[in-house]
C-alpha cells in the first residue's frame, strides 16, 4: 500500500487538475452560448444557399463553365476545419478520420487547413497547400472570402480537380456530426428532383434561364456559394468545438471527483492502520515493562 505522504501528494495533484477542468468547463460553457446563437442564426441561410445552388445546377444541362468542369488532373482539395487547441474529446480526431479513413483515404490530397490540430495531424501524410489556423479563433466572412478566392484560383488553374469541406456540423449541445461535403464540381442526382412528391417534379425539369448570361451569373454565384459554405462550416465548427470541450471537461471533473473520493478512503485507511500500529506498539511496550 502507498504511504500516507504519497496518497496525500497524489490527492493534491488531482485536486489541482480538477480546478483547471472546472475552469475550462465554465469558459467553454460561456463561449458555447455565443457560438450556438451564431450557428443557429446563420445555419438556415447557409443550408438554403447550398440547396439553392444544387437546384439551379440541376436544372442546367450541358453548361460549360470553369467552375463546373470535371476531369481535371489536379489533386483533390480538402478544406479541413479543426481547432487550435486540444482537450475537446474526439472533436479533432473525428474530423481527421474523415480524411484518413473516409471516402478520400488513399487519394492524392491538397489540404487547406483551418485549425492547427488538423494541420499537425495531416502534414505527415498530405501536402498542406495553405494554413489559415488563425481565422478559426474569430471566424469572419472576410476570412472565408480569402480562403474561397485561393481555392477557386487553384481550381481554375487546374492545380486541383475537386473541392471538399470537412468540418463538424452542430446539431445541438451534445450532438456534433463530422461531415465531408463536396463543394465543386457540384454533385447532381439526375433521379432526384427538388419538387418532392407533390407533383412539382415536372415543373423543376424546365430549363434554367440566366439573367444576365450564364457565364456572368455563375461567376457571381459560385464564389459566393463557396464562401458561404466555408463561413457556415467555421461557425458550426466553433460551436461544436466548445460543446465538445464542455462535455470533455465535465467528464474529467467528474472522474477527478471519483478519484479524490477513492484516495480519501485510502488515506483514511492508511491513517487508521498507522494509529492502530502505534497503539499496538505502546501496549506491547507497557506489557513488557510490567
Amino acid at each position: 500500500m502507498a504511504s500516507m505522504r504519497d496518497i496525500k501528494r497524489r490527492k493534491g495533484s488531482i485536486q489541482s487538475t480538477q480546478q483547471i477542468t472546472k475552469a475550462m468547463k465554465l469558459v467553454s460553457t460561456v463561449k458555447l452560448q455565443r457560438a450556438k446563437q451564431n450557428a443557429e442564426k446563420s445555419g438556415s441561410y447557409f443550408r438554403c444557399m447550398y440547396d439553392t445552388v444544387l437546384s439551379i445546377l440541376q436544372k442546367t444541362k450541358n453548361l460549360d463553365h470553369k467552375y463546373l468542369r470535371e476531369g481535371n488532373a489536379g489533386k483533390k482539395a480538402v478544406i479541413v476545419i479543426t481547432s487550435n487547441r486540444g482537450l475537446a474529446g474526439g472533436y479533432n480526431s473525428n474530423v481527421i478520420k474523415l480524411i484518413t479513413k473516409g471516402e478520400l483515404a488513399g487519394e492524392d490530397l491538397a489540404i487547406y487547413a483551418i485549425g492547427g490540430k488538423g494541420r499537425e495531424a495531416l502534414q505527415r501524410q498530405y501536402e498542406i497547400k495553405a494554413d489559415y489556423s488563425d481565422v478559426i479563433e474569430e471566424p469572419a466572412y472576410a476570412d472565408a472570402m480569402v480562403i474561397s478566392k485561393d481555392v477557386l484560383g487553384a481550381f481554375e488553374r487546374g492545380e486541383i480537380s475537386e473541392i471538399y469541406l470537412a468540418y463538424t456540423a452542430f446539431k445541438n449541445t451534445v450532438v456534433h456530426i463530422p461531415t465531408l461535403l463536396k463543394l465543386l464540381p457540384v454533385q447532381i442526382d439526375e433521379e432526384e428532383a427538388p419538387g418532392g412528391e407533390d407533383g412539382g417534379q415536372a415543373e423543376d425539369k424546365v430549363p434554367m434561364n440566366f439573367e444576365p448570361e450564364d457565364e456572368e451569373a455563375l461567376n457571381l454565384l459560385i464564389p459566393k456559394y463557396i464562401t458561404s459554405l466555408i463561413y457556415g462550416g467555421m461557425i458550426e465548427a466553433v460551436a461544436s468545438e466548445n460543446g465538445a470541450r464542455m462535455q470533455a471537461m465535465d467528464s474529467a471533473t467528474s472522474n477527478a471527483e471519483e478519484m479524490i473520493d477513492k484516495l480519501t478512503l485510502l488515506y483514511n485507511r492508511a491513517r487508521q492502520g498507522s494509529i492502530t500500529q502505534e497503539l499496538t506498539e505502546i501496549i506491547a511496550g507497557a506489557n513488557a515493562i510490567s
